[in-house]
């Protein structure tokens, strides 16, 4: 009886993890893709917006002609070792966790590449097991692209409001300008705007989001883009 129910619990675990291993396999091969095809949308767009985000016709700007300002600002407000780590910020990991536990807020960790893999592949649920994909994603993610390339991606499908995706879409929809013009005081505040869209969409002239965006306007200098 013990051997069969042992055999049992090992073919289920087996079965899970064929599973899984052809899931993951399934999204190694679209990070390859992405070395060369960008995405149109993105798997945390349809989680948002449904089956409408199909729809939304990503406008895509090239690395190249987005705005520097903008590129270190995103770094600076999001991960300002972006270019030193593989992926993870273990610091920022081990700060939020202690946040979490023992002063009970709500604190992200996550690098450009973990939002990354959350964006393209994932969704924004509060779960182990989702942040536990993100985790594994990252990995390769970091492993085949480029770090301009994933700036370069992530620039191009983040959330900047609502139904508002992208740094074309972003620029225009805010300043009326193309992406490669935007300064420093623009790229600064759509930096700020990263971490709560949907809110500061509503709220542009926020004097919370006025006060962030001159703390990243300042801790700019000390970025570097890839």
């Amino acid at each position: 009886m013990f051997y069969r129910l042992s055999r049992l619990i090992f073919l289920i675990f087996l079965g899970l993890f064929t599973i899984y291993l052809f899931y993951l396999l399934t999204i190694i091969y679209k990070i390859y893709q992405f070395r060369d095809i960008n995405p149109m949308y993105t798997s945390l767009m349809e989680y948002q917006i449904g089956e409408q985000a199909k729809d939304i016709q990503l406008t895509w700007t090239p690395y190249k002609s987005i705005s520097n300002d903008l590129k270190r600002a995103v770094i600076a407000a999001e991960d300002d070792k972006f270019i030193q780590h593989q992926g993870y910020d273990w610091e920022s990991i081990e700060n939020a966790i202690y946040k979490n536990l023992k002063q009970k807020k709500k604190v992200g960790g996550s690098t450009i590449s973990q939002q990354l893999a959350k964006n393209l592949f994932l969704n924004s649920e509060k779960k182990i097991s989702r942040k536990l994909n993100e985790f594994v994603i990252t990995f390769f993610i970091e492993m085949i692209l480029s770090k301009k390339r994933i700036l370069e991606i992530y620039l191009n499908v983040i959330e900047w409001g609502n139904k508002t995706y992208g740094v074309h879409a972003a620029s225009k929809k805010y300043f009326s300008i193309k992406p490669y013009e935007l300064n420093a005081l623009q790229s600064a505040k759509l930096a700020s705007m990263i971490n709560n869209p949907k809110y500061f969409d509503k709220n542009f002239n926020e004097p919370y989001l006025v006060k962030k965006t001159f703390v990243i306007l300042n801790r700019m200098d000390y970025s570097i883009a890839p």
